[in-house]
C-alpha cells in the first residue's frame, strides 16, 4: 500500500545489526566544525552548543542575518561514493532509520547526506514540514524508485501512478481516487474487509480451540503471527481489487499465493542496495542482484495478470448476462471491475496501477500489524480500553462495520500511533517547484528533500512522553501531545500528504482498523518479554524478529 505507502512508500532502507558506537557519522569527521545556524559544532560524534535550537525548533540566522546558503548546510560528507562504501561496511543501510535519528541528535534539524548516486536534504520538524509542502506544486513529485521504473521500461510495462510525474499522473491519480479514496468506494468495499477480518478472527479462535493450553478454564495460544497476518493482508487486497476470495484462510492456502508474497518480500529486500547504484548498468552486466529484483517484479506481475484476466472473464460474462455492474443489489466488483466498466484508463494502465496496489498492500499492512498486537499486549490498560470502546461501539451500530469504526477513534489512535513509532516508510520526499528557506537555509528549487519521519515520530521536540504507546494521543482535545506550535497537521505522514498521498490508505486505514477490531473483541493479547522490538529497514520498517503473541480467550 499502499505506503506502497509511500509505499505507501517512501524510502527506507535498513536492518540486521545497529552501526555500533562508531564516532563518524556517516563521513562527519570530528575534527569539523559546522555553522551555528543550525547545528553548532560537532566532537566526538556530539553536538555542541545547539540547546536553545534544538529545544524550541526556533530558526537561527546566519552572519548579519542574511540566509545561509545551500553549500553551508550540515551534511555527512561530500563524496557520495565514500559514504556508500561506509554504508555498506558498517551495515548502515539495514538501519538508516536509527542512523537518521543519531544524525540529527548531532547535525540539528537539518542536514544533507550524499549516499552513491542518491542526494537529499533531511528535515524532522514539522513547521520546516510545512514549508515543504506549501511548495510541492500541482504535480507534486517523490522520488522515482528507478529499479522499479527501470523494470517497467526494459519489460516494456506502462508504469502506475507511483511511478508518473506531471500531468500524466495527475489525470490517472484523479481517476483512481474516485475508485478508492471517496467515501462513497470505501462504503462499499468496507464490508468485504470486514468479512476477511471476521474470517480472520474465526479461523485463530479455531486454532486457538485446538492447539491452545488451559489456563483458568480458557484457552490461550503463543505463536508468531506473522505469516497469517501476511495471508489476511493478501486475502483482503484481494478481496477488495478483484471482488473475489482467493482462499488462504483454507487448511491449504495455494502455493501460487505463498509464491506472490514471496516475491513482495525479494523485491522489497533487492530494491534498497539497488537505490544507490545505476540499474541499466547492473542490468548490462547481468548481476545478481539486478535479476533477483527483476524475477521477483516479473513473478508479481504474472500473478496480477492472471487475476486481472480472470476478473475480466467474470465482467464479460455478467455483461452478457445483463447484469452490468452498479445495477441495484448487484455484488461489488471490486476496483477493478470498476475501472473496467467506467473505461477511463486504458487495459494496461488498469493492470499497471492494480499489481502496484496488490504490491503495496501486504507487508505494508501486515508489518504493522505486528507492531499494534505487540504494543496492544505490553499495555494491557491501553488495550483494555480500546476493547471497551469497540464493545459499546459495536452494540450501538447494529452490525454496520463503518458506524463501529467511526464510533470507536481509539483504533484508528491505535494505527496513527503505530505508524508514529514504527512508520512503514521512514521518509516522505517531495521537490520545491520553487527556491525556498529552512532553518535560515537556502534550499534550491528541484533539490529533493525528506522529511524523516521515524525519528519525527519519537523527538520529544514533537511530542510528549515519545516512547509511550498512546492512542488517546490522537483525540481531537490532544491534537496529538504536541509540543512545538502550529503545524499541527505535519505530525502523522505515514501515507504522506496531499494529493500525492498514499493511493491506497483508505483501503489499508480500514483494513487495520478491522482486524484488530474483531481479535480484541474474541481475545486478551499479551507478551512474554515487554523490551523494545529491534527493528531493521528493507523498503519498510519491520521487526528484526517479529514477536510471538499469546491470544487468550476471553
Amino acid at each position: 500500500m499502499r505506503s506502497m505507502m509511500n509505499i505507501r512508500v517512501t524510502v527506507c532502507v535498513g536492518a540486521q545489526q545497529t552501526c555500533g558506537s562508531r564516532n563518524l557519522l556517516c563521513g562527519v569527521a570530528p575534527r569539523r566544525a559546522f555553522s551555528m545556524a543550525a547545528a553548532g559544532t560537532v566532537a566526538h560524534g556530539k553536538l555542541e552548543g545547539r540547546k536553545a535550537a534544538e529545544s524550541t525548533g526556533v530558526r537561527k540566522k546566519g552572519v548579519e542575518g542574511r540566509v545561509r546558503s545551500f553549500e553551508e548546510i550540515p551534511h555527512t560528507g561530500r563524496s557520495g561514493w565514500v559514504n556508500l562504501v561506509k554504508f555498506w561496511r558498517e551495515d548502515r543501510l539495514r538501519h538508516l532509520h536509527l542512523h537518521m535519528e543519531r544524525t540529527f541528535k548531532a547535525l540539528g534539524p537539518i542536514y544533507r547526506e550524499h549516499v552513491g548516486t542518491q542526494s537529499s536534504v533531511n528535515i524532522i520538524l514539522p513547521m520546516d514540514i510545512a514549508e515543504l509542502f506549501r511548495s510541492e506544486g500541482l504535480h507534486p513529485r517523490r522520488m522515482t524508485l528507478q529499479p522499479w521504473a527501470t523494470h517497467r521500461e526494459t519489460r516494456q510495462l506502462s508504469k502506475g501512478v507511483f511511478l508518473k510525474n506531471g500531468e500524466e499522473w495527475r489525470a490517472d491519480r484523479l481517476i483512481l481516487n474516485r475508485e478508492v479514496m471517496m467515501s462513497a468506494p470505501v462504503k462499499r468495499f468496507l464490508p468485504l474487509l470486514d468479512e476477511v477480518a471476521r474470517d480472520f478472527s474465526r479461523m485463530l479462535q479455531v486454532r486457538v480451540g485446538k492447539e491452545g493450553r488451559v489456563e483458568g478454564g480458557k484457552r490461550s495460544l503463543t505463536v508468531d503471527p506473522s505469516p497469517d497476518l501476511f495471508r489476511f493482508a493478501l486475502e483482503a487486497s484481494c478481496h477488495v481489487l478483484y471482488g473475489e476470495r482467493i482462499g488462504l484462510f483454507s487448511s491449504s492456502p495455494s502455493l501460487e499465493s505463498q509464491k506472490f508474497i514471496w516475491a513482495v518480500e525479494r523485491m522489497l529486500a533487492t530494491t534498497p542496495p539497488l537505490l544507490y547504484l545505476p540499474p541499466r548498468l547492473l542490468l548490462r552486466i547481468g548481476a545478481p542482484l539486478w535479476t533477483q529484483h527483476a524475477n521477483a517484479w516479473d513473478h508479481i506481475f504474472s500473478h496480477a495478470e492472471a487475476r486481472i484476466q480472470k476478473g475480466y472473464r467474470r465482467m464479460s460474462s455478467s455483461q452478457a448476462q445483463g447484469s452490468g455492474a452498479g445495477t441495484a443489489g448487484v455484488r461489488y466488483t471490486g476496483v477493478l471491475g470498476q475501472l473496467m466498466e467506467k473505461g477511463q484508463l486504458s487495459l494496461d494502465l488498469i493492470k499497471a496501477n492494480i499489481t502496484e496496489l496488490m504490491a503495496g498492500g501486504v507487508d505494508t499492512t501486515a508489518v504493522p500489524l505486528q507492531f499494534a498486537l505487540f504494543e496492544l499486549g505490553r499495555n494491557p490498560e491501553v488495550q483494555e480500553r480500546v476493547r471497551q470502546q469497540v464493545r459499546v461501539s459495536c452494540g450501538q451500530a447494529g452490525g454496520d462495520p463503518q458506524k463501529t469504526l467511526q464510533g470507536a477513534p481509539l483504533l484508528k489512535g491505535t494505527i496513527k500511533e503505530i505508524l508514529r513509532l514504527y512508520p512503514v516508510g521512514t521518509t516522505v520526499q517531495r521537490y520545491p517547484i520553487k527556491d525556498i528557506v529552512i532553518q535560515n537555509y537556502h534550499i534550491p528549487a528541484g533539490t529533493m528533500v525528506q522529511a524523516c519521519l521515524y525519528p519525527l515520530g519519537r523527538s520529544a521536540d514533537v511530542f510528549e512522553d515519545p516512547l509511550r504507546f498512546d492512542p488517546g494521543r490522537w483525540g481531537s482535545s490532544r491534537e496529538g501531545g504536541q509540543r512545538e506550535e502550529g503545524a499541527g497537521g505535519f505530525r502523522s505522514l505515514a501515507f504522506g500528504f496531499g494529493a500525492r498521498q498514499c493511493v491506497g490508505r483508505r483501503i489499508a486505514e480500514n483494513e487495520m482498523q478491522l482486524l484488530l477490531m474483531h481479535i480484541l473483541l474474541s481475545f486478551h493479547l499479551s507478551v512474554s518479554s515487554s523490551e523494545d522490538i529491534r527493528t531493521t529497514c528493507t523498503l519498510i520498517l519491520q521487526p528484526e524478529t517479529p514477536p510471538r503473541i499469546t491470544f487468550s480467550q476471553l
